[in-house]
């Protein structure tokens, strides 16, 4: 190794460790026969170069960050450099401490690929606007950290970005129109900040996306239609803002889609403004606290991959369809908190394999049949359906005399008892006790033949 490439090595790390590491009993060089946790090298004209560079808590032998981390401008002497990150470096609220906003980053943008900085709660500031410089950088991740202010612009320069990862830091403002740029990428990932205003347009020029996270923010506005010309995209969350508009119906054409996820938003509408049959991928869908209206949708039950369906908390009314319980994979429905009416008709198997997982509280015209099946395993919160009485006449005959009684039948094939006291006390009145014992006894034989 260059004993310049060294050098900016050693003083790299002493800056993030400490000076009590100096590297002295790494002989002959940092890659060679006694290489330091976290260092790749590349041998390019029959010397060393660092190629990676990761500082942080990874393995039980990683270099670790001292309390008093300082970012070494020598780490920018690196110029084969094309990977770094930064893992829990900055924790100490007492040692605040600023992303390096000089041109240095420069130094390092004709290899960098990937730039990392994960929970460094005490890494403060804006994103250096020179990030958008680093034209060959693939991976740009910046997780569960201080960094605060607006996205810059530029950031759509970063044209062969595949993953952009933004997310647990104090970003505000909106997201810029520039990010429709990044043709290539694969993952975005900007939850968990304080963006606002609306969603792009040009969002739907992401046309190579796979996951789009933009769960708790506080953005408003319509889910813009354009979103379905990502084809490719798997997970679509946008939980958490203030979303309105309704239910856009492009969200038919993600039909590689395996996860939905939008709950906690005022978007309001029809539920059944989707054909959802044509979504054959879906696995995960949230749709509660939307504020939706209409009939839980028949077109949703031929999901034969749906596992969770959360439709907790809305205006849904109608009835919950029987063939739910033919969906398969389904391993949890809430439809708690709406105003569903009418039988649950689902078998105490269905019952028993949700448990829990079955939520149909909060509905209060909703109730549920079975009246041979065990409280333990009823839905939660769900009462037992009342039963109606349905007029049954009953002739009787004795000897040479026919009276007929109205015995009243409830739905559930069993006579109502307090007719059945008044039918005997009648009988009584005619005929004599003896009588009355045997109307009696013929009517418990109809209750043992119904």
């Amino acid at each position: 190794m260059e004993k310049t490439e060294k050098e900016a090595l050693f003083s790299a790390i002493q800056g993030f460790v400490g000076n009590s590491w100096n590297g002295s009993d790494l002989f002959p060089d940092p890659c060679g026969w006694t290489p330091i946790q976290g260092v790749s090298c590349d041998l390019i004209n029959e010397f060393w170069y660092v190629t990676d560079l990761s500082i942080g808590p990874l393995h039980d032998n990683s270099l670790t960050c001292s309390e008093n981390s300082e970012f070494s401008p020598k780490i920018f002497e690196l110029k084969y450099l094309k990977s770094l990150s930064f893992i829990g470096c900055y924790i100490s609220p007492h040692n605040l401490v600023t992303l390096p906003t000089n041109n240095n980053w420069e130094k390092l943008a004709a290899r960098l690929e990937s730039l990392e900085f994960r929970s460094n709660p005490s890494l403060i500031g804006p994103m250096p606007t020179v990030f958008g410089n680093l034209q060959h950088l693939q991976s740009l991740v910046l997780i569960e950290n201080g960094i605060s202010g607006t996205l810059p612009p530029n950031i759509g320069n970063l044209v062969h970005l595949k993953r952009l990862v933004l997310s647990g830091n104090r970003f505000s403002g909106r997201i810029p129109e520039t990010l429709g740029n990044l043709k290539e990428l694969l993952i975005l990932d900007m939850s968990r900040n304080s963006l606002s205003g609306h969603l792009p347009t040009s969002i739907g020029y992401l046309i190579s996306l796979l996951k789009l996270d933009l769960s708790n923010n506080m953005l408003v506005g319509n889910i813009p239609s354009d979103v379905g010309n990502m084809k490719y995209l798997t997970l679509l969350d946008i939980r958490g803002n203030s979303i309105t508009g309704g239910l856009t119906t492009s969200i038919e054409d993600m039909e590689s889609l395996q996860e939905l996820v939008l709950s906690n938003n005022p978007i309001g509408g029809d539920i059944s403004r989707i054909d959802w049959q044509k979504l054959q991928n879906l696995m995960i869908l949230d749709l509660s606290n939307l504020g939706l209206s209409g009939e839980f949708p028949k077109s949703m039950i031929k999901l034969k991959k749906l596992r969770y369906v959360g439709l907790a908390n809305n205006n849904l009314t109608g009835y919950l369809p029987s063939a739910i319980a033919n969906m398969s994979a389904v391993g949890a429905i809430y439809v708690n908190g709406n105003n569903l009416t009418g039988e649950l008709k689902f078998s105490e198997v269905f019952y028993r394999r949700l448990g829990r997982r079955f939520g149909a509280w909060n509905n209060p015209n909703l109730c549920y049949v079975g009246e041979l099946m065990s409280t333990r395993h009823s839905p939660i919160g769900v009462e037992p359906c009342k039963s109606e009485e349905v007029l049954v006449k009953t002739s009787l005959k004795y000897g040479n005399t026919l009276q007929h009684h109205s015995a009243w039948k409830t739905k559930s094939n069993s006579l109502n008892p307090d007719h059945i006291s008044n039918l005997v006390i009648s009988s009584c009145g005619i005929y004599g006790f003896w009588w009355g014992f045997l109307v009696e006894a013929f009517i418990m034989i109809l209750i043992w033949n119904y």
